[in-house]
């Protein structure tokens, strides 16, 4: 196995950039000692689609709570119209909310504050899922 570690790219959606940055801080570089990551981010609807479609995103990280477009419709949105989705991720404010992440097919939520070592490994464990076995 290579000492290098494997590559990805997450999106970072959210209208507010303080809650990209504490979604940049949570992740880290290194999630874990065999993924690196390198951040897009988005701030608008518009953003977040022109992204997926014009670049290879591996993990969608969303807020819940951005408006006017929150992350759980657009996480709904994609899911439905692209095929080949990357998984999701989904922070949201409240731990009941769980229930309207499921309805938008996301592949996990995360609670606001976003606790390092919770985002950290569940971004690894997302992005190795993602990683060719050739890699």
């Amino acid at each position: 196995m290579s000492a290098e570690p494997n590559r990805h790219t997450v999106l970072l959606y959210s209208d507010d950039p303080a809650v990209r940055d504490s979604m940049r801080l949570a992740i880290g570089k290194h999630p874990a000692a065999d993924i690196a990551v390198e951040f897009v981010d988005a701030s608008t609807y518009a953003e977040c689609v022109r992204l997926v479609d014009d670049f290879e995103i591996d993990l969608l990280v969303l807020d819940g709570e951005a408006a006017p477009a929150g992350g759980i419709g657009i996480a709904r949105q994609l899911h439905d119209e692209i095929a080949d989705t990357p998984p999701t991720v989904i922070v949201i404010a409240r731990a009941a909310d769980r229930w309207l992440a499921a309805y938008a097919k996301v592949t996990a939520t995360l609670v606001h504050p976003l606790d390092p070592v919770t985002t950290g490994r569940t971004v690894a464990e997302l992005l190795r899922d993602r990683t060719p076995a050739s890699a």
